[in-house]
């Protein structure tokens, strides 16, 4: 038989000390976790509420809006709403539209943007910092306050006088196409350029410069150097601000007022209108034409709206989450 050990009492208390200190940290593990659940269940709460109370408002049958009894599930399931909004928006070309220009205004912007950021980065230029805190002012000042200046200068379109040189002295309308989208984002002056080139910026700084100095002693110029080495290290960021162009152009309702307007002498001729300009344009308290219907009825028609122009957001972060999460941690890195 075994015989038990005498415990002397300094290691028993010793033992206890232990076991104490072990449930206090598994105590306090326990009451992080919780919290940090029930942080992460309100956050989520907030985020996904609204869209199922449009959800369930979009199902909902005219006579359900007014019924009071009726709090989140609706009684009487239709589909005819979401006709209804298809047929206003002309759904399949309006979708089109939008996909075309978020697309296109998103690769201008990542192009142009990379291209300055490295610039800042990586090279000493005169006036380095007055250029750069325009591209924070880029940032702090919203587009709004020259609406004007831009309404003017591309329903009057004229580049130095050469293109009044070239159309008998009088300027063309840039408005009503996607040439003033394309000609903003290829400038670096597109919706939140500032943010793009402060963020790549961030994050061509924190590169070792050893890496371009053995590419130089292997024989590679500057241009390939940029290209093979320092764009392939780049492509989560580069992705993130993609994303970030992509999410922001699609939901852009100033900039489409503003370029994507029906104007009277447009150069292109094309209907642009997009998802966001479309709904607007019906159900705005200024719309020019606004849909004869009920206020309750009005908001149903809005919550399909936001729901059709969400879902495609939705679908795509749920592909890109992983890279979108960790380029925002690498462009923090220290300097």
């Amino acid at each position: 038989m075994k015989t038990k050990q005498a415990v002397s009492p300094s290691q028993a208390s010793a033992n206890r000390k232990t076991r104490s200190y072990a449930a206090k940290a598994k105590a306090k593990k326990w009451a992080i976790s919780i919290a940090r659940g029930l942080l992460l269940f309100g956050l989520c709460f907030m985020i996904i509420q609204p869209m199922l109370t449009r959800l369930s408002t979009s199902l909902m049958e005219e006579r359900d809006l007014y019924d009071s009894t009726i709090v989140l599930l609706p009684r009487n399931v239709t589909l005819d709403n979401f006709r209804i909004v298809f047929d206003l928006t002309t759904f399949p070309t309006s979708m089109l539209n939008t996909v075309w220009t978020a697309l296109l205004v998103s690769v201008l912007q990542v192009i142009s943007t990379t291209l300055v950021g490295y610039g800042f980065a990586r090279y000493d230029f005169p006036l380095k910092k007055f250029w750069f805190a325009c591209v924070v002012a880029l940032i702090v000042i919203p587009p709004q306050t020259i609406s004007t200046s831009l309404y003017t200068y591309f329903a009057q379109f004229d580049f130095l006088g050469i293109v009044k040189l070239f159309n008998g002295g009088q300027p063309i309308n840039l408005r009503g196409s996607v040439l003033p989208y394309a000609l903003m984002s290829a400038t670096c002056m597109g919706l939140k350029d500032g943010l793009y080139i402060y963020m790549l910026r961030q994050y061509f700084r924190g590169i070792p410069k050893s890496l371009e100095e053995a590419a130089y002693v292997d024989g590679c110029n500057t241009f390939h150097t940029f290209v093979r080495i320092m764009l392939p290290d780049a492509v989560p960021t580069i992705l993130s601000c993609f994303l970030f162009s992509f999410v922001w152009q699609w939901t852009d309702l100033f900039y489409t007022r503003n370029f994507l307007a029906t104007s009277s002498r447009p150069i292109f001729s094309t209907e642009l209108s997009t998802i966001v300009s479309r709904m607007s344009r019906y159900f705005s308290a200024d719309a020019s034409k606004p849909i004869i219907v009920p206020v309750g009825r009005q908001q149903q028609l809005i919550s399909i709206g936001v729901l059709i122009c969400c879902i495609p957001l939705i679908i795509l972060y749920c592909f890109t989450q992983k890279t979108f999460v960790q380029s925002i941690a690498m462009s923090g890195s220290k300097e």
